[in-house]
């Protein structure tokens, strides 16, 4: 069974400032979710609605038929992952010991279960962590650390995995295979919803792409809907052309 998020005209304020206004989506089937739009969009204020962290928002944002905030935190958790732009830790945490943190909504005992390292064993390997499983979470590069991060966000085992700009520390490689990874694992029946400024990942590897401008819906359709070259100037202020690369893939190019 997989996981139905329903916004109803979601509106969000910070003082006299409007973040997000009459945002009214729906998100009840698997697949990869590309959120986007320029800087102040709202779109970290959206995802952090979707996973719990934001109260005071106007409107409604149901997870399976139940408001956000009416969810016992364990039980969410059991449901919706979210992996943040950055994380700081101030305790000497080895990258396995935060990946066994993901394991936390499902804990019974003192002691960690054979479910929980096996989960935690299939985190590292996809996300190509294993080799520095026993490092100081501390000393890791950028990329490194959101790569532990996302691993304990998939040791939880969510049907619903939020991503905000997951892939700005990483090198090209790793943006690459990061973008693959949670292309299968939408393939596999999660659903993946995930921040970021690079049309050109959200066209080669969305389902779907909900563009925000001035907090509000500018687009929400199949990729190549969304991102026309019309809706790209409306909504980032930019001419783009769509070009095809020799291996027959599209792609968006920018300027005159």
């Amino acid at each position: 069974m997989s996981v139905r998020y329903v916004l109803d005209r979601v509106g969000m304020r910070y003082g006299d400032i409007e973040v997000l206004a009459d945002v009214t989506l729906t998100f009840d089937q698997p697949g990869m979710v590309a959120l986007t739009g320029p800087n102040g969009a709202g779109k970290s204020t959206l995802l952090n609605i979707m996973s719990g962290l934001r109260g005071g928002f106007q409107g409604s944002c149901q997870l399976n038929g139940r408001n956000i905030a009416a969810w016992p935190r364990r039980e969410f958790a059991r449901e919706v992952a979210l992996v943040p732009q950055s994380l700081k830790l101030d305790f000497p945490f080895t990258a396995e010991q935060v990946v066994l943190m993901g394991r936390t909504p499902y804990a019974g005992g003192l002691f960690e279960s054979p479910e929980d390292w096996k989960a935690v064993e299939r985190a590292l390997e996809l996300t190509d962590t294993t080799r520095f499983r026993h490092r100081d979470f501390r000393a890791l590069s950028g990329g490194e650390r959101q790569r532990v991060v996302l691993a304990s966000a998939l040791a939880q085992d969510p049907r619903a995995l939020l991503l905000d700009e997951p892939t700005t520390f990483l090198d090209l490689q790793h943006q690459l295979s990061i973008y693959e990874l949670l292309r299968n694992l939408a393939r596999e029946g999660l659903l993946v919803i995930a921040v970021t400024h690079d049309l050109n990942l959200a066209a080669a590897y969305s389902d779907r792409v909900v563009a925000l401008k001035n907090g509000r819906v500018a687009a929400d359709a199949d990729p190549c809907s969304a991102l026309a070259t019309d809706k790209i100037k409306d909504v980032f202020g930019v001419q783009a052309e769509w070009l095809q690369r020799a291996d027959g893939k599209p792609w968006i190019a920018y300027g005159d």
